[in-house]
Protein backbone atom coordinates (compact mmCIF):
# COMPACT_ATOMS: atom_id res chain seq x y z
CA UNK A 1 0.00 0.00 0.00
CA UNK A 2 0.97 3.76 -0.32
CA UNK A 3 1.39 5.25 2.64
CA UNK A 4 0.56 8.72 3.20
CA UNK A 5 3.30 12.03 2.97
CA UNK A 6 3.96 12.99 6.76
CA UNK A 7 2.76 16.40 7.16
CA UNK A 8 6.08 17.98 7.87
CA UNK A 9 6.71 16.53 3.83
CA UNK A 10 3.35 18.27 2.99
CA UNK A 11 4.19 21.72 4.42
CA UNK A 12 7.47 21.22 3.03
CA UNK A 13 6.47 21.16 -0.24
CA UNK A 14 3.47 23.85 0.11
CA UNK A 15 6.44 26.39 1.28
CA UNK A 16 8.10 25.10 -1.60
CA UNK A 17 5.03 25.75 -3.81
CA UNK A 18 4.05 29.21 -2.65
CA UNK A 19 7.73 30.37 -2.40
CA UNK A 20 7.92 29.34 -6.43
CA UNK A 21 5.01 30.82 -7.01
CA UNK A 22 6.52 34.29 -5.05
CA UNK A 23 9.98 33.93 -7.16
CA UNK A 24 7.32 33.98 -10.36
CA UNK A 25 5.18 36.39 -9.39
CA UNK A 26 8.38 38.84 -8.24
CA UNK A 27 10.28 37.85 -12.19
CA UNK A 28 6.84 38.87 -13.80
CA UNK A 29 6.60 41.78 -11.97
CA UNK A 30 9.97 42.92 -12.90
CA UNK A 31 10.21 41.64 -16.47
CA UNK A 32 6.87 44.34 -16.97
CA UNK A 33 8.23 47.11 -15.24
CA UNK A 34 11.49 46.57 -17.69
CA UNK A 35 9.31 46.15 -21.13
CA UNK A 36 7.35 49.72 -19.59
CA UNK A 37 10.51 51.44 -19.57
CA UNK A 38 11.32 50.19 -22.96
CA UNK A 39 7.96 51.00 -24.08
CA UNK A 40 8.21 54.24 -22.97
CA UNK A 41 12.13 55.23 -24.25
CA UNK A 42 11.09 53.84 -27.28
CA UNK A 43 8.08 56.25 -27.60
CA UNK A 44 10.07 59.29 -26.73
CA UNK A 45 12.93 58.75 -28.90
CA UNK A 46 10.54 58.80 -32.50
CA UNK A 47 10.49 61.50 -34.75
CA UNK A 48 7.70 64.56 -34.00
CA UNK A 49 5.28 64.82 -36.78
CA UNK A 50 6.09 67.94 -38.28
CA UNK A 51 9.74 68.06 -38.01
CA UNK A 52 11.92 69.46 -40.78
CA UNK A 53 14.06 66.43 -41.99
CA UNK A 54 16.88 67.48 -44.10
CA UNK A 55 18.76 64.88 -46.77
CA UNK A 56 21.64 65.99 -48.77
CA UNK A 57 22.95 63.63 -51.07
CA UNK A 58 25.95 63.90 -53.94
CA UNK A 59 24.83 62.60 -57.21
CA UNK A 60 27.88 61.81 -59.44
CA UNK A 61 27.86 61.12 -63.26
CA UNK A 62 29.10 58.31 -65.00
CA UNK A 63 32.31 58.52 -67.63
CA UNK A 64 29.55 59.90 -70.15
CA UNK A 65 30.34 63.22 -72.46
CA UNK A 66 28.63 65.92 -71.38
CA UNK A 67 25.60 66.39 -73.68
CA UNK A 68 24.57 69.70 -75.79
CA UNK A 69 21.49 71.51 -74.81
CA UNK A 70 19.44 72.84 -77.62
CA UNK A 71 16.36 75.67 -76.46
CA UNK A 72 13.37 75.87 -78.55
CA UNK A 73 11.29 79.03 -78.71
CA UNK A 74 7.71 78.70 -79.86
CA UNK A 75 6.39 81.85 -80.87
CA UNK A 76 2.39 80.52 -82.17
CA UNK A 77 0.21 79.62 -78.93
Amino acid sequence: MLERPSRRRARRSRRRERAGRLVLAAAMLVLSFLLGIAFARTLDERPRPGDVVTTVRTLTAGEEEPTTTVTVTVTEP
